[in-house]
């Protein structure tokens, strides 16, 4: 298999990383591309961060990242600190640069403008967040602190397509929860999973405490025949929403004379 772009994964909370991208996260560590996972919200020291731990060892996406933002809805989360929609921006993107420029990924992954079906608050603000964060991280005058600059070649959304919802409205539904989707042009690329659904699942259910909770999605997935949460979960779906600028010496990946600037996994879609 041929070497992937690395890809850092920003999302809100522990387990956003295994339901929304496990299965790309899995593919490119297993060709040998650098991973990690940014999650911005739960403090290193609250229940929630040794099973996110070990989710990423799953996945073979390095130790958690954690910026330590407290939940919009969860209180534990970081007794003390700042929610994250509470939070100064400009000093919450500051800390994800600092990421970005030290990880240096070539992909960047993050939630879609509505906030990933329900509309979560700390989605959309890590949405907003990372968006912002992408561009300044190639922009030397911006965060001089955080360091020297580096200019990732493409920004995706982890999404839900109209079309794609299926068994999981009528679950979302019946425990309260709202379903918001993009029309399916808005995708630009559909990755088939099955091939790392193992690996998905396993670091679905490292995180135990939202397995055991009724409402939350791995949960309402743990409670599934099998069939129903293959059907779930064997498809992941992304938008290409900031192209950069060009970025010199940027390599060309294995049998693709394109920069390495797309999800290259099996795709439809550019």
């Amino acid at each position: 298999m041929p070497v992937l772009p690395s890809l850092l994964a920003v999302f809100a909370h522990p387990d956003d990383e295994s339901l929304l991208a496990g299965g790309v996260l899995a593919q490119h560590h297993a060709a040998g591309a650098r991973t990690a996972v940014v999650t911005v919200t739960w403090a290193a020291d609250s229940r929630r961060a040794p099973e996110l731990a070990d989710a990423l060892a799953v996945l073979g996406a390095g130790t958690p990242r954690l910026l330590g933002y407290n939940d919009a809805r969860d209180p534990e989360a970081a007794p003390g600190r700042p929610r994250l929609v509470d939070a100064p921006l400009n000093e919450a993107v500051g800390r994800l640069v600092a990421h970005i420029r030290g990880f240096r990924p070539d992909i960047v992954v993050t939630h879609d403008a509505l906030g990933q079906l329900t509309g979560h608050p700390d989605h959309v603000r890590t949405h907003q967040i990372t968006l912002l964060a992408v561009e300044a991280a190639g922009l030397a005058h911006l965060h001089p602190e955080a360091g020297l600059p580096w200019q990732s070649a493409a920004l995706y959304a982890a999404t839900h397509p109209e079309s794609g919802v299926g068994l999981l409205r009528p679950l979302l539904e019946d425990v309260g929860k709202s379903v918001l989707a993009v029309p399916d042009t808005y995708v630009t690329t559909s990755i088939d999973a099955t091939p790392w659904a193992d690996v998905k699942w396993r670091a679905i259910l490292a995180h135990r405490g939202e397995v055991a909770r009724e409402r939350s999605l791995p949960g309402i997935l743990a409670r599934l025949p099998e069939p129903d949460r293959i059907r779930i979960t064997q498809t992941e779906h992304f938008t290409r929403i900031a192209p950069a600028p060009h970025r010199a010496a940027q390599p060309s990946c294995p049998s693709d004379p394109r920069p390495c600037h797309v999800l290259h996994t099996r795709s439809t879609g550019p």
